[in-house]
């Protein structure tokens, strides 16, 4: 299997059940199955945290955080070379500072990102896509 990023979009339809559910739950399996995690930055996931507070609430964020350990998810932090990336991404795209880190670790570890999020539409030819929940 290919390496494969999940951005914000992505992990939240899985964690809400939403359309783009089945097929992240696959994704996640199959990582699980063939113990090769999936990859996220720690902005993506500050950015699920901030919306499920914000949204759902704290209650609603502690349960989630206690299963999100024991998910095929490799947390990367934020290095200066992917910080230097993702700049150039959101200087060229104009898209969230948080897509641009995700594409920028798509980038970086040459694998497909996983998203519905139709911001990354003008990245189709820097970066591999996989469109989830109808939105290619």
């Amino acid at each position: 299997m290919a390496a494969t990023v999940l951005d914000s979009y992505a992990l939240l339809a899985f964690l809400r059940g939403e359309d783009a559910d089945g097929e992240v739950r696959k994704l996640l399996e199959r990582a699980s199955d063939r113990n090769q995690p999936l990859h996220m930055t720690e902005i993506s996931y500050s950015e699920v945290k901030y919306i499920i507070l914000r949204k759902e609430g704290r209650a609603r964020w502690v349960s989630i955080a206690a299963g999100l350990v024991v998910l095929p998810l490799e947390f990367h932090p934020i290095t200066r070379v992917l910080a230097d990336l993702a700049a150039d991404f959101k200087a060229e795209y104009r898209i969230s500072l948080a897509d641009a880190f995700a594409a920028a670790l798509a980038n970086e570890k040459k694998a497909e990102l996983v998203t519905g999020d139709p911001e990354f539409k003008p990245l189709e030819n820097k970066i591999k896509i996989k469109w989830i929940g109808g939105s290619d």
